[in-house]
């Protein structure tokens, strides 16, 4: 069963198509019994970093992903639900993450020119690593849709895939059954279908 998290923030109704799209056994709780029993797990996430961390631990699933992260359950986490992954956001101050994956978040402003406008919104192609589990069924080159004004950095060791605007920064990350999407798989097709269904297919072998 894949359980969408349901905290407050994000774009639920879409990703449940999407999933139902491709034959996945979806549902969106916010119980937590539910998400322990989930075999895969999605934090989907759109709005500010500080607000979704805050809401997360309040709730206290922040715990319940954590373990069920460390017990080996692939996660995916999707736009600002990628970034959560990480130990740190510098989204208006410094807030902390949720530490599955090791890096920041950083703004577009002052590392893009000036031209170029924020929030990065629209179609991209993707440069993959041949390796990951989660790109089997596309290519590179292949677009995705994105809609952020924070990244991570070019540099972080999860990197799966990147993309460019005005300079590269990671699109995707992956650390053994961690996985995140900085861009909207629900959002980006049949690109985006095959992601979620290479996700799923994970979680079966």
């Amino acid at each position: 069963m894949t359980v969408i998290i349901d905290y407050g923030v994000g774009n639920l109704f879409s990703l449940t198509c999407s999933f139902k799209k491709i034959g996945a056994d979806v549902i969106v709780s916010s119980d937590p019994e539910v998400i322990k029993s989930a075999d895969w797990l999605i934090l989907p996430g759109v709005g500010a970093f500080k607000d979704a961390a805050e809401k997360l631990r309040r709730s206290g699933l922040d715990r319940i992903l954590i373990e069920k992260a460390r017990s080996g359950c692939p996660v995916l986490g999707i736009c600002l639900g990628m970034q959560l992954l990480f130990e740190r956001s510098f989204e208006y101050g410094e807030h902390r993450g949720l530490g599955l994956l090791k890096g920041d978040i950083v703004p577009f402003k002052g590392a893009i020119d000036e031209s170029l406008k924020i929030p990065h919104i629209g179609w991209n192609s993707l440069e993959k690593r041949d390796d990951c589990p989660l790109f089997k069924h596309i290519k590179d080159g292949d677009f995705v849709y994105f809609v952020h004004s924070f990244f991570a950095d070019f540099d972080t060791p999860s990197r799966a895939a990147w993309s460019d605007y005005g300079i590269p920064f990671t699109a995707a990350v992956w650390d053994g059954n961690i996985f995140g999407c900085q861009f909207h798989p629900e959002k980006s097709g049949d690109v985006g279908l095959n992601i979620l269904r290479a996700f799923i297919e994970i979680g079966e072998n």
